[in-house]
Formats: structure tokens, sequence, C-alpha cells
């Protein structure tokens, strides 16, 4: 290890900065199992399981999330390049591959060996590679230290809550979220001791390229709506006419997120915190749209016994979290005067058709089609006003 994990600190000012291939076969492993979580969400509301399978949704994503943010971070700020790096980013996504072959467990309340040993297998990777950084960044060696040691302590609290505690027992969820916080106090408690290296304009490319792949879990969807089957022709016009409103939905979040406003305007490490942490909801969201209108296919089948008001209210209520979030890690920072309260009025407004409109699914498409259409335009006349 002396000789071959040494990883020294980029240069954080380098222009034109873009993802490598290596980080794009990893995002390829994280969505195998955003895919597995997605559909055990799904699976969970048709079987009128919805608050476990949110549960089950929330614990799973975080550990896909968490273990794709943290190589990520350190990707940008200490990617060499080397064989070393290669072959700890590879040993990562075997483990992330893992995680995903191991999800069903946490949807079925049953012990997570197999999710466990895949992120304690990219876990340990990460504090291997911080040990690394900690040679070869002496200017940073107390926060590498730091990140090792927390991640290491991180996976024993792991592997005894899931050795010692059921997961059927009321203390099950409350010690998944106290190691939660745990792994969120790792960064928080290293970077005191000396931010490190990363690249802002690379860490927006990669948040922006998860963002594309959380929304791909829509696609999926659509794709089934427009299947055609039994010998016909044409897909159903009313699967047809569903996959068509799904798609504007989806290509609004899309061109919401995307706009001409730059992500993570500030340097400053509480802003990126927030900005990088906050993801976690809008990630999550995007995957459990995609979730949602699965649940709205099942329930034009009669043979699946789901209301279609719950296909719409799984669909619409992770759009309003995704709406709220972006609004809470961008526009409330770059936005002034009306254009920044657009997010989190168009939110209440769907979540309220949802609930009470008639042709609500035709209603909130056309809506996140103009919010869409409006916010572009208020906020390119507001860059013209100030240049």
């Amino acid at each position: 290890m002396n000789s071959f994990f040494h990883f020294t600190a980029r240069n954080p000012k380098v222009t034109h900065r873009a993802a490598t291939p290596l980080e794009l076969m990893f995002d390829l492993a994280s969505v195998i199992a955003i895919a597995a979580a997605a559909h055990g969400l799904a699976h969970a509301i048709e079987e009128a399981h919805t608050l476990q399978g949110i549960i089950g949704f929330l614990c799973s994503f975080f550990m896909i999330w968490w273990a794709w943010m943290n190589y990520t971070w350190f990707a940008s700020a200490y990617d060499d390049n080397s064989s070393a790096f290669r072959i700890l980013t590879m040993v990562i996504m075997f483990g992330s591959l893992m995680l995903a072959a191991g999800i069903d467990a946490v949807f079925d309340h049953e012990r997570i060996w197999l999710a466990l040993l895949g992120f304690v297998v990219m876990r340990l990777g990460m504090a291997v590679f911080w040990l690394g950084a900690s040679r070869g960044d002496p200017d940073r060696r107390t926060t590498a230290l730091r990140y090792a040691g927390g991640i290491a302590a991180m996976q024993i609290y792991w592997i005894a809550l899931v050795v010692i505690v059921p997961p059927t027992t009321a203390f099950y969820l409350p010690l998944f979220i106290l190691g939660a916080i745990g792994e969120l106090s790792v960064p928080a408690l290293a970077e005191h001791r000396g931010v490190t290296t990363w690249h802002r304009h690379h860490l927006i490319e990669r948040y922006g390229l998860l963002n594309i792949i959380v929304l791909g879990e829509t696609f999926i969807a659509i794709t089934a709506m427009i299947q055609i089957e039994g010998g016909s022709a044409f897909p159903d016009a009313d699967l047809f006419w569903l996959a068509a409103l799904s798609a504007v939905i989806a290509f609004s979040l899309w061109g919401l997120y995307f706009t001409d406003e730059e992500h993570l305007a500030s340097d400053e490490l509480r802003h990126a915190m927030v900005w990088g942490y906050g993801h976690f909801a809008l990630f999550a969201a995007g995957a459990a749209t995609g979730a949602g209108m699965l649940v709205m296919l099942q329930s034009l089948d009669p043979a699946a016994h789901v209301d279609p008001q719950t296909g719409v209210l799984a669909t619409v209520i992770p759009v309003a979290i995704y709406l709220l979030t972006l609004w809470a890690i961008r526009d409330r920072f770059c936005l002034s005067g009306a254009a920044q309260w657009i997010l989190p009025a168009v939110a209440v407004l769907v979540f309220l058709m949802a609930l009470l409109a008639p042709l609500a699914l035709e209603l909130i498409a056309l809506v996140l089609m103009a919010t869409v259409l409006i916010r572009r335009g208020l906020t390119r006349s507001t860059m013209k006003d100030t240049t």
C-alpha cells in the first residue's frame, strides 16, 4: 500500500473539468441499485404496503446515494487516473452491484446480509481511498485520516445493527436513522480540519448526470406503458395517453433542473453541504416519480386492484418534493423576487390538483410544462437586467 495507494490532491481551479469514463461507469453501477429500489417501492404501493415501501425505499436509497456521493466528492479532489484509483473504483462498483442484488430483502423485512456486504465493500473501499489521500496530500492528512477512521467506525455500527437487531423490531428504524446521521456527520467533522480540493464545476456536472439517471426511472415506466401486447398493431389508446402525460412530467422535471442559473454558486463549505446533502431528497423524489408511474400503469389493469387515485398521488407527491427540494438547494440562493417562489407555489398547486381536480394528470402536465417556460423566461429577463 505504501507505494501503490498514494493519491495527491488535484488543482480545483483547472478549467473544463469533465466527468471521466470511469465515473460514468460508476454511475451505471449505481443506476442498477436505484432501479431495484424504485421497483421495490412501486411493488409495495401496489400491494397496499405504502408506508413500509416508503421506509424501505428511503433506507435503501440512502445507502446507494451515500456511497455514490462519497466517491464522487473524493474523485473530484483526488482522481489521478492511476491504476490504484481504477482498481479501487471497480471494487466499489462491485459492492454497488451486490447492494443492488440485496435490496429485495429491505422490502421483505429480512436481514439485509447481501445489501450490507455490498455497502461495507463500498465504504471500506472509500476508507482505503482516504488512507491513500493521507499519504499523497500531507496538507490534509488529518482530514483524510478522520474520513478513513469515521468510515471504518460506521461500518462496525452497521454490521452490529444488522447482526444484533432483527429488522422487524421497533428499534431497527430509529437505529438505522441514527446510523445515517453518523454517516452524514463524518464529512462535516473531517472537513472541519481542512477542506479537500473538490472541483465545483466538476461536481455540478456529476450531480446533473445522476439526476438524469434517476429521472431515467420514469422512462422505464413510460416504455412499459406503450408496449404492444396481444398481437395488436398499435399501443392501447389509454396507455399511450398516459405515457404521453408521463413524458411531459419527466421532461418538465429535467427542464426545471437544468436552467440558466448555476448550481452551487458558492464554494463556501456550509452552502456546499446543503446543496450536496439536499440532493438526496431530489434524487429520491426523481426515482420515486418513476415508481409512481409504474403504479399508475398498474392502476389501469383491473386485475391489479390498484386505485387510479393512488397511482396519481404516488407520482405527484414525489414531483412536489422534487420541486420543493430544488427550491431549497438552488432557487432560494440564486433567484429573487417573484421568480424565487415559482417552484414552491407549483409544488403546492400540483399536489392540490392531484387531490381535488378532475383530469388531474392532464392539468398537472400542463402546469409543469408552463412552469418550465415561464420560469426560464423570467430568469433570463432577470439575467439581462443585471448585465
